[in-house]
């Protein structure tokens, strides 16, 4: 899991070092039409070659809903993360609306997967979000600045809708998963739907910027390392962990992110930043640490 956040968190110095003239909804329709097609094809070429695990205990609680309304409703938040993320951060500020979308996401995974799959979270999880959450704060630069100052409900309502469309197909991937589908499969279900409809809305977002050297390479890294890469990694780690511990996992994007800044962009590290960056760390590292018995309940292993 944190493999996969390391290579979410190169998506801004990609798109810094590519300086390319396209929108944030024809970037990421491309990106998704790459790396779900990716992963669509992946899911079609090995489904055949998995075995079909047993449902799981939490398939009982979901079963009423379809397949393909769990598959649709993760296709959705998948498409709109993205432009729900970027419109946050245009309204309120980079820092404001980074800290809201990530911010919230485990907390709405946490609500989520309690009620659908009835999964409390543990004290340890709370303990590690909190602590991880601080060190997001921290590192977003918005102690001792004016980066608050600007915010407006618009704004932070978009990055909610970020953070809850990453709970949404986190959870579906994980529903499905908890049918006895294996983790290529569900997300190449879920991102592959993602992609068909990514096709139009590309092409109605003047994709120019695609036909240049800068832009098909950014398209590439966006879809092959952010998405298909980082997706199987996601799925895997989200095949033997609950929902919950993994968005909270996720969070070391902004470090990665942050590393990236100072390493490659040579942008400058405050001492708020630095120290966020540890306390980060330090949540990932809490939340991480083994305890046999207990993680054991959230795997889904093949009877």
């Amino acid at each position: 899991m944190v493999l996969a956040a390391l290579c979410f968190a190169t998506t801004g110095t990609a798109q810094a070092l590519a300086d390319v003239d396209a929108s944030p909804l024809s970037v990421g329709a491309a990106r998704i039409l790459i790396g779900g097609g990716i992963l669509g094809a992946i899911a079609l070429v090995t489904r055949p070659l998995m075995p079909r695990a047993a449902p799981s205990a939490e398939a009982a609680v979901a079963r009423r809903a379809p397949t393909w309304v769990i598959v649709t409703v993760g296709a959705i938040g998948v498409l709109a993360y993205q432009p729900t993320f970027f419109a946050g951060t245009r309204l309120n500020g980079v820092a404001v609306g980074t800290v809201i979308a990530l911010g919230s996401a485990p907390i709405v995974t946490g609500i989520l997967d309690a009620l659908i799959r009835r999964r409390m979270p543990s004290l340890r999880w709370g303990v590690a979000t909190a602590i991880a959450l601080v060190g997001v704060v921290l590192v977003s630069g918005l102690v001792g600045g004016a980066g608050a100052a600007g915010v407006g409900p618009l704004g932070v309502l978009a990055s909610l809708a970020a953070g809850a469309s990453y709970a949404l197909y986190a959870l579906a991937s994980k529903l499905l998963m908890d049918r006895g589908w294996s983790f290529q499969t569900a997300m190449g279900a879920v991102f592959g739907v993602a992609a068909v409809v990514s096709l139009p809305l590309l092409l109605a977002s003047s994709p120019g910027w695609l036909v240049t050297p800068a832009g098909l390479a950014l398209a590439l890294w966006l879809g092959v390392v952010t998405t298909a890469v980082a997706y199987l990694l996601f799925g895997w780690g989200l095949r033997r962990l609950a929902p919950t511990t993994v968005a909270t996992l996720t969070l070391a994007e902004p470090l990665g992110a942050t590393l990236l800044g100072v390493w490659v962009l040579h942008e400058h590290l405050t001492v708020a930043s630095a120290i966020g960056l540890v306390v980060l760390a330090l949540g990932l590292v809490v939340l991480s640490l083994p305890t046999a018995r207990k993680e054991k309940t959230d795997v889904s292993a093949p009877a």
